[in-house]
């Protein structure tokens, strides 16, 4: 096993080897009062720890005694350095992890346990040149000492936070499989999983489906990475409180947000929605499928089909189909194949498509027409023209294609007929 750093400096002279011997020991005979210091301090500098219980900070205090005492001998040349030396602050490092501290904080109590050890160096030095020229020289091994014993902190911190996320991972995945198999769990860990994300038997909750279409980072959008940087931007908790479930499988990341008293299926969409578009800003472009919403765990497995087949409306180049912004009217224009293209009347096609290139005046009438009920004076209104232009409008589109917009099934078959076209241009077969 490898030995830890050299503290000792056997190249000093004589004086300064004794000078640095009298510092040490000064230091040593207040090592507890220095370790005070260092308590009180990190209780001020750190936010994290100035929430913390006596009994936390015995434990701290403890460990900074063990620190200090073995920094002194180190430094005095009375011991070596090894790595079993430092199991102590390693089982510290993972007791911070497993009580939810950042790695910084614990860093952050090293940086200031050096410091307050090295004022308490110079204070013990004394103002003579030998003095402060022996103070200068424990300057490198201190912070040997403090780089190696952090090193080893950060080690077990990482260590443990790898086993945390593989079993949190795990769990998340079981949880998912159970809850697309249209059970929710009702006793054990997944129960409690269950119960931090918000979800019951009952729990009205959408699925949402995500896969990596492009990435201006890496060559395969479909690498793992991709997934999980994807899933960590889709965790964060939106306008509703608590945590959504969210998991990657299969080459797809699937998220179960709960609807939550005060929401509806709409804030759900928007929020997704943002985060789509904040990740493509990042450089990763997802395709999301949204389904509506499913009353409890019973419904999820339909859920989770939908919003599978919801991808299917989605552009190549990646973004969202939410289901409950769709009416049966869109969804089916959206689906309609080659074979629905064929059936639009030739006429009607040539008319949208020349109507396209000049800027879609006569689609635009058609659908105001529509959206007003009939009422040609109400949709000159909010087409902002004159009641004569709207009206040799609709007689231009029926000397084009043949159909009267004013009569019921002439509209609907235009209608049809331009959302086909708009579904063909949003799934890229228009171009």
């Amino acid at each position: 096993m490898p030995r830890g750093p050299a503290l000792g400096d056997p190249r000093l002279s004589e004086p300064l080897r004794r000078e640095r011997r009298r510092i040490l020991h000064a230091v040593h005979e207040r090592v507890e009062e220095v370790a005070e210091t260092a308590v009180e301090v990190m209780r001020t500098e750190i936010p994290s720890y100035a929430l913390q219980d006596e009994r936390f900070f015995g434990d701290v205090r403890d460990q900074v005694l063990e620190h200090y005492r073995m920094q002194l001998a180190a430094l005095a040349g009375d011991r070596d350095m090894a790595p079993e030396d430092l199991v102590f602050s390693r089982a510290a490092a993972m007791r911070r992890a497993r009580a939810g501290f950042a790695l910084e904080d614990w860093i952050s109590a090293f940086r200031v346990g050096r410091q307050v050890l090295w004022d308490a160096l110079l204070d013990c030095a004394g103002t003579s040149a030998e003095a402060q020229q022996a103070a200068l020289s424990l300057v490198t091994p201190l912070m040997r000492y403090v780089d190696y014993a952090s090193t080893h902190a950060a080690q077990a911190y990482v260590e443990y936070q790898q086993h945390v996320v593989a079993d949190a991972d795990r769990e998340r995945r079981d949880l998912l499989d159970q809850l697309l198999a249209g059970v929710a769990p009702t006793r054990g860990p997944l129960m409690a999983a269950a119960q931090a994300y918000g979800v019951g038997p009952r729990s009205p909750m959408m699925a949402v489906v995500a896969v990596c279409v492009g990435d201006t980072r890496t060559d395969d959008p479909t690498s793992a990475e991709n997934g999980y940087a994807a899933s960590a931007s889709i965790s964060v908790a939106g306008p509703w409180a608590g945590r959504t479930l969210v998991v990657v499988r299969h080459g797809e990341v699937v998220a179960v947000p709960v609807v939550r008293a005060g929401m509806d299926a709409e804030d759900i969409c928007a929020h997704f929605e943002t985060v789509q578009r904040r990740l493509a800003r990042a450089g990763t472009m997802l395709s999301m499928g949204i389904s509506t919403v499913a009353q409890g765990a019973g419904e999820l497995p339909r859920a989770y089909q939908e919003a599978r087949a919801a991808l299917d409306l989605v552009p190549s180049g990646g973004g969202v189909a939410a289901l409950p912004r769709l009416s049966p009217f869109d969804y089916l224009a959206l689906r309609a194949d080659d074979l629905a293209r064929q059936l639009v009347d030739p006429r009607v096609r040539s008319m949208l498509e020349e109507d396209r290139r000049r800027g879609d005046t006569l689609a635009a009438t058609i659908r105001t027409f529509a959206e007003a009920d009939l009422n040609l004076r109400l949709a000159a209104e909010r087409l902002r023209v004159h009641h004569n232009t709207a009206h040799y409008r609709l007689r231009r589109i029926e000397e084009r294609t043949g159909r009267n917009p004013r009569r019921i099934a002439d509209l609907l078959e235009l209608l049809v007929a331009l959302a086909i076209r708009d579904g063909a241009e949003e799934g890229g077969e228009g171009e």
